[in-house]
C-alpha cells in the first residue's frame, strides 16, 4: 500500500506575512504539498459556496469537511479537514471552555487503501488552563473501544514542549521528532502537530519551507507520510520505534 502524506497548516485566514489576502497563494502551496489528507485552520469563509473550500472541493478535487468555531464578518470561521479519499461519516467535538474563543476538533472517518483511518483536527487555545481541559476532551472522546488506525493533528498551540498537554498525547500515542513551523519566517516554535496510531504509521515530519509557504500564512505547513505496516494494537512496541523514543 502507498504511503499516506499527511499535513496540517494553520493559514491565517488566507492573510500572508505581506498582509494580502490571497486565497490563490493558499491554494498554490496546498499543490506544492500534495497531501492526500489536510487539517487546515482558521479557514474563513468556511462555506463550500464560495471561497477556498469551494476551490480545493472543485479544483482540487478534495472532499471537504468543515468544522464552524463561530461567526465573523458575517462569515462562518473554523477548522477544514481536506480528503483524496471518500470520507465515511464525521462528527464534531465540542472543545470550547466558559469564558474563551470557542473551539472544536473534527472527527472524521476516512476509507482509504489501508482501510477505515480515524482522523481527528483541531485547533487547540491561547491559554495553557484551556488546552489542558481541551486535550483532557480530546483523549476522552478516543477513548471508547480499541483504538484502531488514527491520526490526531492541527495547531496545539503549546509552546511549552514538556507541559502536560503534550505529556499526555505522548503517552497515548508517542513522541516524535517535529520540527518547528512558527513564525513561518524563522520558526522556532512547534506549535503544529501529526500523532499516529500505530506509533510505527508515522515515518516522517517535516515542515514545508517553499518560498511561497513562507508567505502565504504565518504558519509553515507540516507534513508527515503515515504507513501502516505495523500490526493495530501493538502498543508497546509501536512505542519502541525510533522516533518514539527521539526528543519532542
Amino acid at each position: 500500500m502507498a504511503p499516506i502524506r499527511l499535513a496540517t497548516w494553520n493559514i491565517h485566514g488566507a492573510i500572508g506575512r505581506d498582509g494580502r489576502h490571497d486565497i490563490e497563494r493558499i491554494l498554490a502551496v496546498l499543490h506544492e504539498l500534495d497531501a492526500d489528507v489536510v487539517a487546515l485552520q482558521e479557514v474563513a469563509p468556511l462555506g463550500l459556496e464560495d471561497g477556498l473550500l469551494r476551490a480545493v472541493r472543485d479544483e482540487l478535487g478534495f472532499h471537504v469537511v468543515a468544522g464552524r468555531t463561530l461567526t465573523r464578518r458575517n462569515a462562518d470561521y473554523g477548522n477544514a479537514l481536506l480528503s483524496r479519499f471518500p470520507v465515511a461519516r464525521s462528527a464534531s467535538i465540542d472543545l470550547t471552555i466558559a469564558h474563551h474563543e470557542p473551539r472544536n476538533a473534527i472527527d472524521a472517518h476516512i476509507a482509504c487503501d489501508h482501510g477505515e483511518i480515524r482522523v481527528v483536527a483541531t485547533h487547540l487555545g491561547l491559554r495553557p488552563s484551556e488546552r489542558r481541559k481541551q486535550v483532557q476532551r480530546l483523549l476522552a472522546a478516543l477513548e471508547p473501544g480499541p483504538l484502531g488506525a488514527c491520526v490526531v493533528m492541527g495547531d496545539l498551540n503549546e509552546w511549552y514542549l514538556w507541559g502536560r498537554p503534550l505529556r499526555w498525547l505522548h503517552r497515548k500515542f508517542a513522541a516524535a521528532r517535529t520540527p518547528a513551523t512558527f513564525p513561518a519566517r524563522g520558526p522556532v516554535l512547534k506549535l503544529d502537530r501529526i500523532w499516529a496510531h500505530p506509533a510505527s504509521a508515522l515515518q516522517s515530519l517535516r515542515a514545508h519551507r517553499s518560498a511561497l509557504a513562507r508567505v502565504a500564512s504565518d504558519h509553515l505547513p507540516l507534513l508527515g507520510t503515515y504507513q501502516r505496516a505495523a500490526v493495530i494494537g501493538e502498543g508497546t512496541r509501536a512505542r519502541r520505534t525510533s522516533m518514539a523514543q527521539s526528543t519532542p
